[in-house]
């Protein structure tokens, strides 16, 4: 009996020690040096303006008046809700799929002036497995251009310079397709056109 009362003992002090050390000395390290090296990208890299957070340049908001672009469709919750991130889940045999996609499609091309003749990239209308993609393709950038241009009242070739600053490209190099956060452009072009 003795022994087990000592194995129970040192079991609940190791025990005790882990909890300490897992559960506050980690965690507290490693808040610290996050908050010390790169602070920006550990409280959520949120962009400021005005003295009032605009948004976060990793999650996808709506954007829906026509001087802006807009993002990948959402189907995240009732739209761009971070809080039910999430793809809709629906196979490409489902009925309910094929119907959102011709709806976004004539949307898309509506909106955006574009013939039937013009092939429409997929991100324009099918949503990322998240929901909140901040991210939408080069061609896509470049199909919504002219509408953007004609809403803000500049020419297509101020817009265009904006979609080049803010192209990101592939990743290391090699991995992924070149594109464009929506939200960083969006703000540069209030900026730029509202002298903000």
């Amino acid at each position: 009996m003795k022994n087990i009362l000592s194995e129970l003992r040192i079991a609940l002090l190791a025990a005790l020690a882990l909890a300490v050390i897992l559960c506050g000395f980690y965690p507290l390290a490693v808040w610290a040096l996050s908050q010390g090296l790169f602070p920006d990208k550990a409280n959520g890299s949120l962009i400021l303006g005005k003295q009032m957070i605009r948004g976060s340049n990793l999650i996808a908001q709506g954007f829906g008046h026509p001087k802006y672009f807009h993002p990948r469709p959402s189907a995240a919750g009732q739209g761009y809700d971070g809080l039910s991130s999430g793809g809709s889940n629906l196979g490409p045999l489902s009925k309910k799929l094929n119907d959102s996609l011709k709806e976004r499609l004539s949307r898309y091309r509506t909106e955006n002036n574009l013939s039937p003749e013009v092939l429409v990239p997929a991100d324009a209308v099918t949503a990322s497995a998240s929901g909140l993609d901040p991210h939408i393709s080069l061609k896509n950038a470049l199909l919504q251009t002219p509408r953007v241009a004609a809403a803000r009242g500049v020419g297509d070739e101020t817009v265009l310079k904006q979609i080049e600053h803010y192209t990101e490209g592939r990743d290391l190099g090699i991995f992924g397709e070149p594109r464009v956060n929506v939200l960083m452009l969006n703000l540069a072009l209030d900026r730029l056109t509202q002298g903000g």
